[in-house]
């Protein structure tokens, strides 16, 4: 229910954005944009959540749930992005099209979120084992970490500061970058008190948000810092 839920107050958001910022491209383009969204979002979502367990993926991989179940929005993130970005460059479009997208990712992500917690441990979101007096049981004795209300506290944040950003100069395409890195950077942080299998010290999920960060590394100090008066220009 939370993830219908997040889809269509996530389209909502986004349609109004569109009616008060306008869109840089038109309808037809727009359509075909969001479809190699989807496709590279659902593939990502699903390779990137094989491999959060390797070894329990090998083990079960006659199991049809093992390969229609189980998805990361991480690696949808990813999937999305990368997906988008190869359309856009055989159709020869240059312009950048993820701004309208920002808002409602995080939105749509923070709703989620909710439908994870209630879930409890068969959704596979929560924390490690935690003494802190906010410790969740989630049903078998043990309190954890509740991370998916973390998640929701730093989805909330990071839409405020993407919000005020909007509304200071900044280059097109930059409210995109600033959620996209901001969730990645996120997930690398509080997937340290996650469960799971590791690898040099990281997880999966953590080695998918890495390589996304040092993709668009030289981007992050201007982001952060955007130039005063700096107006919007194409990619």
């Amino acid at each position: 229910m939370f993830e219908s839920l997040a889809y269509v107050t996530a389209f909502a958001v986004y349609r109004r954005a569109r009616r008060r910022h306008g869109d840089p491209i038109d309808d037809r383009a727009r359509l075909s944009v969001l479809v190699a969204a989807a496709i590279g979002g659902l593939i990502g979502s699903k390779l990137l959540n094989l491999l959060v367990d390797p070894a329990s993926s090998w083990a079960h991989r006659a199991e049809l749930m093992t390969w229609l179940g189980g998805k990361t929005m991480v690696g949808g993130l990813l999937g999305g992005v990368l997906g988008v970005e190869l359309y856009k460059k055989l159709r020869g479009i240059r312009v950048r099209t993820g701004d309208l997208y920002a808002v409602p990712l995080l939105v749509g992500i923070s709703i989620g979120r909710i439908g994870c917690f209630l879930t409890g441990l068969d959704d596979l979101t929560y924390g490690s084992a935690t003494s802190l007096p906010w410790g969740i049981d989630f049903g078998d004795g043990v309190r954890r970490h509740p991370t998916q209300l973390y998640e929701i506290a730093a989805m909330v944040l990071l839409v405020g500061y993407v919000t005020f950003r909007a509304r200071r100069p900044h280059a097109n395409g930059d409210l995109f970058r600033l959620a996209f890195l901001g969730y990645l950077a996120w997930r690398l942080l509080v997937d340290f008190l996650k469960p799971g299998p590791r690898f040099l010290g990281l997880g999966a999920i953590q080695w998918a948000c890495v390589a996304g960060l040092l993709v668009y590394a030289r981007e992050i100090p201007r982001l952060m810092a955007p130039r005063r008066g700096e107006a919007d220009e194409p990619a």
